[in-house]
């Protein structure tokens, strides 16, 4: 028989759009130091070679927000599992920035 105890206690320590705003936000921010760190942009393009890279990436840090919201009943849980699922949601959201980045700048030029 199930714990009363257990049925009460959240698994999710944050609502989902908490995550999906914090990976998009983290990663708009990422996305604009590197755009503002590039030197030489091709001034035939203008600015709008820009907004592809800013709504590819945050979208692409939204996903990996999700990710890390999916990977609460492991971080629950404790122990090795607790390991594995911060280890894996960094490296799932560090890949999906690098994949939103590369589409967006590929995109671009």
């Amino acid at each position: 028989m199930t714990n009363p105890e257990e049925l009460q206690q959240p698994v999710h320590a944050a609502p989902l759009y908490k995550r999906v705003l914090q990976g998009a936000g983290l990663a708009l921010i990422l996305v604009v130091i590197f755009l503002l760190l590039g030197k030489n942009p091709n001034p035939e393009a203008g600015w709008r070679w820009m907004m592809l890279p800013l709504i590819m990436v945050p979208v692409s840090g939204g996903i990996g927000g999700l990710f890390y919201y999916m990977m609460d009943h492991l971080r629950h849980q404790g122990g090795w599992k607790k390991i594995l699922a911060n280890v894996s949601s960094v490296l799932v959201y560090i890949f999906l920035l690098l994949i939103g980045l590369i589409a967006g700048l590929n995109g671009s030029s």
